[in-house]
């Protein structure tokens, strides 16, 4: 994606997010890092929200993720926050915490300098629902407002990815 997602397209996907989550019958949760709230707070514009997503906890801190998401601290002190299993636990707590269906979580490097040996642009999203939980990495380019966005419109891809079975690719 080389585009920089607008607000329209954001409430666009997000107004997806929700529709499908409330067909399915589904409760959201997240767990954020690098997006700092702004997957929650993009679904949470949607009128009729509030009948689907039952939090996020934003986890801008290691312990943080410890504490209330359950990352293994063993796995932070290796292989730093910018990873792919830590997204996959980041996951795993807000779905356990928020008690939702469907959790996604993000985590990477939006710059303007590299973070745990990892450059801007890199993130991990990661999802868990009943089945099951993973995680995609991505690589985005631009400042830091345009990687947290484009990692927002990514985090609302997976959420529907999971919603409608057809769209599943994680």
């Amino acid at each position: 994606m080389t585009r920089f997602p607008d607000a329209a397209q954001l409430a666009a996907r997000a107004h997806e997010v929700v529709l499908g989550a409330k067909t399915a019958g589904l409760s959201l949760a997240t767990a954020e890092s690098l997006t700092a709230g702004m997957i929650a707070a993009t679904i949470a514009e949607v009128p009729g929200a509030s009948a689907v997503l039952t939090g996020g906890i934003i986890s801008y801190s290691n312990a943080v993720k410890v504490s209330l998401l359950g990352v293994e601290e063993a796995l932070l002190g290796e292989r730093g926050s910018v990873d792919g299993e830590v997204a996959r636990q980041m996951a795993q707590g807000a779905r356990t915490a928020c008690d939702a269906d469907l959790a996604v979580s993000a985590t990477g490097v939006a710059g303007p300098e590299a973070h745990d040996g990892q450059p801007v642009g890199t993130v991990f999203l990661g999802w868990a629902d009943g089945s099951g939980s993973g995680f995609i990495e991505h690589h985005f380019s631009g400042d830091r407002a345009q990687v947290r966005a484009r990692s927002t419109l990514a985090a609302l891809d997976l959420l529907f990815s999971h919603l409608v079975p057809s769209r599943h690719t994680a």
